[in-house]
């Protein structure tokens, strides 16, 4: 569980520097050429696969956890320690971690299935791109103006996502270096400090690209 959460976490740094891409303010040229690269190479795809297997894995080892320790303790303790004994997202990662699934269905459903196999709106009919040897390439930004502009029920899912997001990792971050033995005082320090600034950034880098659509920050 700690070591397919630190290769998503890693994950998420691509992503959102990616995505982040629509913030030069060059109507998307970047980002489709960011995207573009990360669509066409290779090793890319690869990595993609194994993406996609560290999410299935960490998903149904969340479940069989949570399925295990409620099986182990089927009566509660008689008196509730709270937060006293942990924080309220550390005891409800089962519950994030299931808002977030249902986040990331639909944003497969919204930005992987319509580049890759078709649905939801067909992206060859977006006005494609130059590249820079004058290839055309798909238009990813538009795609992207497509899904948040004018749409604010899709907005409001994302930034509840990702808010369900930065909970998560508040506990998986640090809990994950612990589950591969970091039990050092002073390295704990360091990484529930790193944890929780990468755990409020990250999300919000995040939550920030359609609200930035929505309201027009980027042209």
């Amino acid at each position: 569980m700690g070591l397919t959460g630190l290769f998503l976490i890693s994950f998420l740094v691509v992503h959102s520097g990616i995505n982040a891409c629509i913030w030069a303010n060059d109507h998307g040229e970047m980002f489709n050429k960011a995207a573009h690269f990360m669509g066409a190479s290779v090793v890319i795809r690869i990595l993609e696969n194994g993406l996609f297997v560290g999410f299935i894995i960490h998903i149904v080892q969340g479940f069989i956890l949570v399925a295990k320790n409620r099986s182990r303790r089927k009566i509660g303790y008689q008196v509730a320690l709270g937060n006293r004994g942990s924080r309220w997202y550390s005891r409800s990662m089962g519950l994030l971690g299931t808002l977030i699934l249902l986040f990331l269905v639909l944003h497969l459903y919204h930005f992987w299935t319509p580049s890759r196999l078709g649905g939801y709106f067909n992206i060859h009919e977006l006005q494609p791109v130059a590249y820079e040897n004058g290839k055309e390439i798909h238009n990813l930004y538009a795609e992207m103006l497509q899904v948040f502009q004018g749409n604010s029920p899709v907005v409001l899912i994302y930034v509840l996502g990702c808010f369900s997001l930065s909970f998560h990792l508040m506990h998986g971050f640090q809990s994950a270096f612990r589950t591969l033995g970091l039990h050092n005082q002073r390295y704990v320090v360091i990484v529930k400090t790193v944890g929780t600034l990468y755990s409020i950034i990250i999300p919000l880098a995040l939550a920030m690209m359609p609200l930035s659509i929505y309201f027009h920050w980027v042209n």
